[in-house]
């Protein structure tokens, strides 16, 4: 992401007038004790200085969460850049009320599910009513403390699952959804939303295991 945040400066600055009052950009002198709360209320009000170092705190982690999704960097980059671009236009609805990680978390998500929309990825529906099958992939119940090396090899193999497959396991086993919430932001039933899980997992354990025969 070299020089993404020059690129997505540039683009803000050029955004339409009505979607905004005239941007005064400031020097980024934010003092670095100040939350993320007090970082929008400056942005909302047109200080680029503090959109900026809000930025700075979270690109690495929105973009992280589109690679995860998308399984393609050049999407991934894209997908980054267009989230912050919303939240740069949106900036001002954030009121507090829950912490501005998690603001930003549903932001990206709806803009990955967006772009899946466009592509016409689709859920697989199923009639299956089955349980979540307890972890198929042995340490992966919890992908965010496994051991670096395997954290690895659990990203090669999340990137070559098909698009509904990769959703539905980063947004549960990764993000930590419940599938009810998964259901709703996919606009899926819970069913087909436990039936991709256990679908996607199935197909980790092959690819882990061609994996380590190939090591």
């Amino acid at each position: 992401m070299i020089s993404a945040l020059n690129n997505l400066t540039e683009v803000v600055r050029f955004l339409p007038s009505c979607e905004k009052q005239t941007i005064h950009v400031t020097a980024a002198e934010t003092d670095p004790q100040q939350t993320d709360y007090e970082l929008a209320q400056r942005a909302a009000q047109g200080d680029m200085g503090a959109f900026e170092d809000l930025y700075e705190r979270h690109n690495r982690r929105v973009y992280s969460l589109c690679l995860r999704m998308t399984g393609s960097v050049s999407e991934a980059e894209d997908l980054a850049q267009e989230v912050f671009i919303q939240l740069f236009r949106k900036i001002g609805s954030f009121r507090g009320e829950s912490a501005f990680t998690t603001w930003l978390h549903r932001l990206t998500v709806n803009q990955v599910l967006m772009h899946f929309r466009k592509r016409g990825v689709r859920m697989e529906q199923t009639t299956e009513d089955g349980e979540t099958p307890i972890q198929i992939v042995i340490g992966t119940e919890n992908p965010n403390s496994m051991p670096v090396v395997d954290r690895i090899a659990l990203d090669k193999a999340i990137a070559q699952l098909p698009p509904g497959y990769r959703t539905v396991f980063t947004l549960h086993d990764i993000e930590g959804h419940e599938h009810e919430e998964i259901a709703k932001m996919l606009g899926c039933s819970v069913g087909t939303s436990k039936s991709q899980l256990h679908k996607a997992r199935m197909k980790l354990r092959g690819l882990l295991r061609q994996q380590n025969s190939a090591d």
